[in-house]
């Protein structure tokens, strides 16, 4: 298949869903103004220059494009004190180094929103028995309700704002500041940890605004804005997160080395473009609930629901829907269009996961892609779109390869 399959029946469908969703997308475009408004005045008042954009080798000493992007990620999220390292190899590594900083040995981490993202699993302990992992350390995990924190080994509350792979809805931020309000008023001595994986700049408010006294993600989703080529940020109270730093690299350099060869301008100018590129990603996941919606198929949240991040959950029921899904996801893309996606054993999954990810960014899910457990109930995960347009039309791909699949 390729764009020039996009049959008339599958366009006047797209037609009906774009009206549906006209008030939806004038809320995003509000809420992309208001963060941008955000981020240019954070960029303003930390003076960014052209000698900003200058990278560092070796230690990377006095790097200043490195420490006032620090500085504007802390100013953007209303924290003392931000790390935004390309060292970070993925969100997972960000939020691990995060979590380290919450607790000291024999201390417990409490999660109030369920089992955390699958590839974290083997990170805290929760799985397998990895050296080096929390629980390697004698950190302690449960999962729990606030009648836990009677607990007085619990020292860190986690919360997972997305939905990972769980049927479940995300935490919106009024959620968030509920949890957060209920947390400090049973212990005011316990630290609220929050992975913001795919929930930047969806909201106008953001976990650190509402309680949470530290955050991480990657800076492949959100907030690269499709530019940057890797790394991850952690933002909150300023000794947290040089503990976290402690964690990259070691106790007594923290974030002071780190050379940024050259990125400097990429993780500049996509955090600048961040706002509208999220704006774009959430078009395009309510557009897929709406031409799923059209089709028979469920869809999670619903095309008008309030959303808290770019991720779309598609029931698709079978092996064979999911399939077809995956493929015309993949077939609509840019790069690598013609690779037909099939599942297998992804690292830091304990079952068959499949992948349509056709991104100039190799695993940047603020691009179109999809994935999901090969596994009942068959629920493919859809996220990202740098642009409405080419979003739009990688959907519309992925409905062809489902109709055609059901007409056999």
């Amino acid at each position: 298949m390729n764009i020039n399959d996009i049959t008339p029946e599958v366009y006047e469908l797209a037609e009906k869903a774009e009206s549906k969703l006209s008030e939806t997308f004038r809320r995003m475009d509000q809420v992309a103004l208001f963060n941008t408004r955000k981020v240019m005045k954070a960029f303003q008042d930390n003076k960014v220059s052209e000698s900003c954009f200058a990278g560092t080798t070796g230690y990377g000493y006095d790097d200043l494009g490195r420490d006032i992007l620090d500085k504007i990620y802390a100013d953007i999220f209303h924290t003392e004190s931000a790390l935004v390292r390309i060292q970070f190899v993925n969100g997972t590594h960000a939020i691990t180094a995060a979590l380290f900083a919450l607790c000291k040995p024999g201390e417990t981490i409490l999660s109030l929103s369920g089992t955390p993202y699958d590839t974290l699993r083997k990170a805290i302990g929760i799985t397998g028995d990895e050296f080096g992992s929390l629980k390697f350390y004698g950190i302690h995990y449960k999962e729990g309700t606030y009648e836990d924190l009677k607990d007085p080994k619990v020292k860190a509350v986690i919360l997972q704002r997305s939905c990972g792979y769980d049927y479940r809805d995300s935490l919106t931020i009024d959620r968030i500041k509920e949890i957060c309000a209920q947390v400090h008023s049973l212990r005011k001595d316990v630290v609220i940890f929050c992975d913001n994986c795919y929930g930047e700049f969806v909201e106008e408010q953001e976990p650190t605004d509402v309680g949470v006294d530290l955050i991480a993600g990657s800076l492949i989703k959100n907030p690269g804005g499709g530019l940057a080529p890797t790394g991850g940020y952690i933002a909150g109270k300023k000794e947290l997160v040089e503990r976290a730093a402690y964690r990259l690299t070691v106790p007594g350099i923290g974030g002071e080395c780190g050379a940024t060869l050259g990125n400097n301008r990429s993780l500049y100018q996509g955090l600048f473009l961040a706002p509208h590129t999220v704006a774009q990603a959430l078009k395009t996941a309510a557009f897929a609930a709406a031409m799923m919606e059209s089709i028979g198929m469920e869809a999670k949240p619903k095309s008008t629901d309030f959303r808290t991040d770019i991720i779309q959950k598609i029931r698709c029921n079978t092996p064979e829907n999911m399939l077809a899904f995956c493929e015309g996801i993949q077939s609509g893309a840019p790069v690598d269009s013609f690779v037909k996606p099939v599942p297998w054993a992804m690292p830091g999954y304990d079952c068959d996961v499949i992948m349509a990810d056709g991104s100039f960014i190799q695993g940047a899910s603020i691009e179109l892609s999809t994935d999901g457990p090969f596994t009942e109930p068959y629920t493919a995960y859809l996220q990202g779109g740098l642009t409405y347009e080419s979003g739009k039309l990688g959907i519309l791909m992925a409905v062809c390869a489902i109709l055609n699949q059901i007409k056999g």
